[in-house]
């Protein structure tokens, strides 16, 4: 028996090592496919690129996991069937069950550290993945340079082209006054830009252009009636050079990636584990009420004949304190007018408060869409981990049944099987996120899909249950046919 679990481990864990490397690699090159555009041309360290490949690669393995899991477990029983291990270890008096047994255990072991790991490791590497491409989007160059309109972020250098894009750019005028004793201007109709690899410098190609030097410049001196000194104006040598092409140099070290406080990012619900969480959640329930609270004692306290007591004392003595100041008259005792402007302060008070109120439910909302977005997060973790344990359950006994192996039959049911997951988690995902559902159906609704079919393969697979067998639907087929046949 134990060379049998073995045997088991050792079949499931080689696919399950491969599908998971081809996994990774296809989320990895998604996640390079939306942002090629931030990464390209910003002169990135290969350290850089590394490191944020380290912390994606964390981050994607909810995703891969699931897929892995279906995938070598439909490849290692399809293997066990289609070689008929499967069925001498069933002649032997061995259930489906006893010989799933190792790698039911094996997959409960490895939810439990995906668990641990969304849990504690995802959001550490949410955090720094998060924080790192925000401060690779702020450093793109390109973005600085606004057509139309004098760029002067790069120390030294005023620069404004008439049009462009992210590396080309015409009618394009540059200044230099990064040396105090000389003006330069360079104006030419084409320009692309490139990064140095140590990303220190800046390279303008410029086709077509001018260059205006003036060198030798001081700072202008006053004679004492206040003029000008007139020998100075004549002291600036300058000169003119036109080119067909030219390369133009620019130091931009002072411009390079700079690390942000990853503390501005640690309140996100991405980044916080299920217990941080949870104590979000009530911090923002106290809050709501405390904000409720706050909003009606506010509108009492506006009103003169609404007023928040504690004891019976404190409402007879406003009550007196009311009779003693009130000049109040009634309504037959006031005139035309005073009716006309009190019905318009009423009027004008209600506008007022019924805008109070929306403005306040908006901002009530806002609080209670936070809120969901926690508990998305909080459900996702147990979810994902339920997903991993339900998928077995379908790989495994659909592997028995198919008797297929390898990387043919299983890699396409396994497509069609994970691209429903991932449609359905998706879908729950989406109404969570536009409150159409509840957060924990949301993030279930896949689990809950899958679980009824998987009791049921599984129990066909364990009974041989000759339901998804050829022969079956053959005779079926067959039977309709000359039942069609018959009746005509």
């Amino acid at each position: 028996m134990k060379r049998l679990y073995l045997f088991s481990i050792r079949s499931f864990i080689g696919p399950f090592l491969i599908t998971l490397v081809i996994s990774m690699f296809i989320l990895i090159m998604q996640f390079f496919w939306v942002y090629i555009d931030d990464l390209i041309g910003k002169g990135l360290s290969i350290w850089i690129i590394l490191e944020l490949l380290f912390y994606v690669s964390a981050s994607l393995i909810p995703l891969a996991l699931p897929l892995a899991i279906l995938l070598s477990s439909l490849m290692t029983f399809g293997n066990f069937s289609e070689s008929n291990e499967l069925t001498a270890l069933k002649s032997s008096g061995m259930s489906l069950n006893k010989i799933m047994r190792p790698l039911t255990m094996v997959i409960i072991i490895t939810a439990g550290f995906t668990f641990y790991f969304a849990n504690y490791v995802i959001p550490v590497a949410n955090l720094k993945w998060h924080s790192l491409i925000y401060d690779i989007q702020n450093t793109k160059l390109s973005t600085i340079i606004t057509p139309g309109v004098y760029t002067t972020e790069l120390e030294g250098y005023a620069i404004k082209v008439k049009e462009g894009n992210d590396s080309l750019f015409k009618d394009i005028i540059i200044h230099d006054h990064s040396v105090p004793t000389e003006f330069k201007t360079v104006k030419a109709k084409e320009a692309r830009l490139y990064r140095s690899k140590n990303g220190r410098y800046l390279f303008f190609d410029l086709k077509h252009g001018t260059i205006f030097e003036e060198l030798d410049i001081q700072s202008p001196i006053y004679l004492a009636d206040g003029k000008q000194d007139p020998q100075l104006k004549s002291t600036h040598p300058s000169r003119a050079t036109t080119f067909e092409r030219a390369s133009y140099k620019m130091n931009v070290s002072g411009f390079t990636l700079n690390r942000s406080e990853e503390d501005i990012f640690t309140d996100k619900f991405e980044m916080l584990n299920v217990f941080q969480i949870n104590a979000a959640t009530d911090s923002l329930k106290n809050k709501r009420k405390k904000i409720k609270a706050s909003f009606v004692d506010g509108i009492m306290n506006n009103s003169a004949y609404f007023f928040k007591v504690n004891t019976t004392e404190d409402l007879n003595m406003k009550i007196k304190n009311l009779e003693q100041k009130s000049t109040v008259k009634t309504w037959h005792e006031i005139d035309k007018n005073e009716k006309i402007i009190a019905l318009n302060d009423a009027i004008s008070k209600l506008r007022r408060l019924n805008q109070n109120i929306q403005t306040q439910q908006d901002f009530m909302k806002t609080i209670e869409r936070e809120e969901d977005q926690y508990w998305i997060e909080f459900h996702r973790k147990f979810a994902l981990t339920y997903a991993i344990i339900v998928l077995f359950f379908i790989g495994a006994p659909l592997g028995a049944i198919i008797r297929k192996g390898g990387f043919g039959t299983p890699v396409v049911i396994a497509a069609v099987i994970f691209m429903i997951y991932f449609i359905l988690i998706s879908i729950g995902e989406n109404l969570a996120d536009t409150y159409v559902v509840s957060p924990w159906f949301g993030m279930w609704i896949a689990g809950i899909f899958f679980t009824p079919i998987a009791i049921f393969i599984t129990k066909a697979a364990a009974d041989d249950s000759p339901i998804f067998s050829r022969e079956f639907w053959g005779k079926l087929f067959k039977r309709k046919k000359r039942n069609a046949g018959t009746i005509h």
